[in-house]
């Protein structure tokens, strides 16, 4: 399988944008601009050619074959659990616990390590700006052994209010879960110091990296965090795949997550005993082809370089942020000092589904609604917003698209 050249430092975007065959499709006779990232990345041809290479040269079941096919499939696929320990700076690769995405490992920490430890009057603490999956794991498990659920609250630049994070914590605190950056303001929350406040009264911490891993420099030993998880399709990698990172001993502690094939050293009919780290926690057939396409996704990241990509994606973001900011009427919710390249916005007296739709009908592909965040909307005050999310791939022309296709919504809705 041809391999991916790694990308000239200058960064140029146009040869970028050769690499992803979907940004060449045209939407209501109009090429396709692509702001859409945070919900899901689009996939260069590498990652695509990845699967196809799989299904019509190896496709096999793993670990459990002896013939050459399974074999090839089982190096490529524990491959990719060695690409993902480097990609996150993990200490073993055991550690690394493959998911169908950031959701699933969320709730395998909640339904394992939660049920285990979490005890009735003990207290879990998130934040305002979670998304859905790292509440409702929470609730469910707080409801179960009658624990008590906190909410860290922010500022109106939707910044974490970290004095007001501090007097949350106590010695009933036994889980901090935490997003890194979240997913409807771009803030990039400070997880470092987040964890620091916690160990100090014993907790564990839980950050939820869905966004960040596609944006920042990630190192689990560095942050010190005891679980970290993130999704392939946000790193331009397939969908239905994903990671989470658990330090080793804590992993080894925790119950299994699901009972079935490969997790498993021994079954009897009077009793089981369980594999080690990792195939404890993955039971059954897993997503051979997108979990091998995966690693090639991470490595077409680290070849191009991620600080390279930040910087164009920061370029695009002040970029943007001046232009719409400019637009009357246009009120940009999320401004904190410390974001990625996404913008979140609402217009007066027009509902974000309006400006969607006719963003579209100019090839403008955006995100409209909650974002899975209704608590945050709440907090603002609004029903949800307008959300435009940059990659690598995306430009200043691409901006200059958008900021023209909101005046002309506008005008065609007042």
């Amino acid at each position: 399988m041809e391999t991916l050249t790694a990308i000239s430092p200058t960064y140029e975007v146009k040869k970028i944008r050769e690499l992803f065959p979907v940004l060449n499709r045209e939407v209501n006779n109009q090429l396709l601009v692509y702001l859409d990232n945070a919900a899901t990345s689009q996939k260069p041809q590498v990652v695509i050619d990845a699967l196809n290479y799989y299904y019509s040269n190896y496709n096999a079941n793993i670990h459990r074959g002896i013939h050459t096919l399974a074999e090839e499939a089982t190096a490529a696929y524990e491959a990719t659990r060695k690409t993902v320990q480097q990609f996150i700076n993990a200490r073993f690769s055991e550690e690394i616990i493959f998911t169908r995405g950031t959701t699933e490992g969320i709730n395998l920490v909640a339904y394992t390590w939660g049920r285990k430890n979490i005890h009735e009057g003990d207290e879990i603490i998130i934040s305002t700006m979670e998304h859905h999956s790292n509440i409702v794991p929470w609730q469910i498990l707080c409801e179960e052994k009658k624990a008590v659920l906190k909410v860290i609250p922010i500022n109106d630049d939707g910044e974490l209010l970290m004095d007001e994070y501090k007097k949350l914590l106590s010695p009933k605190t036994k889980l901090v879960s935490i997003v890194h950056v979240s997913n409807a303001l771009g803030t990039i929350n400070p997880v470092k110091e987040i964890i620091e406040e916690a160990h100090k009264i014993g907790a564990l911490v839980l950050v939820d990296g869905a966004q960040s891993s596609v944006h920042l420099d990630i190192d689990v030993q560095k942050m010190d965090c005891d679980f970290f998880a993130f999704s392939g399709h946000k790193v331009y990698g397939p969908t239905g795949v994903g990671a989470l990172y658990g330090k080793r001993k804590i992993l080894e502690e925790m119950p299994v997550f699901m009972g079935g094939g490969e997790m498993i050293k021994e079954v009897t009919f009077e009793k089981t005993t369980f594999n080690e780290l990792p195939y404890k926690f993955e039971a059954g057939t897993p997503n051979i082809a997108d979990t091998i396409a995966l690693k090639v996704a991470l490595d077409f990241i680290t070849e191009t370089k991620k600080n390279i990509i930040r910087n164009h994606e920061n370029d695009l973001l002040k970029y943007a942020t001046e232009q719409m900011s400019a637009i009357e009427g246009l009120r940009i919710i999320g401004t904190a000092k410390n974001k990625v390249s996404l913008i979140s916005f609402v217009i007066k007296n027009i509902h974000p589904q309006d400006i969607g739709v006719l963003l579209d009908n100019q090839g403008i592909a955006v995100r409209t609604g909650h974002h899975c965040t209704e608590p945050l909307m709440k907090r603002f005050g609004i029903p949800g917003t307008v959300r435009a999310s940059f990659a690598m791939y995306n430009t200043k022309e691409e901006v200059d698209r958008l900021v023209n296709a909101i005046k002309k919504a506008i005008k065609m809705l007042t």
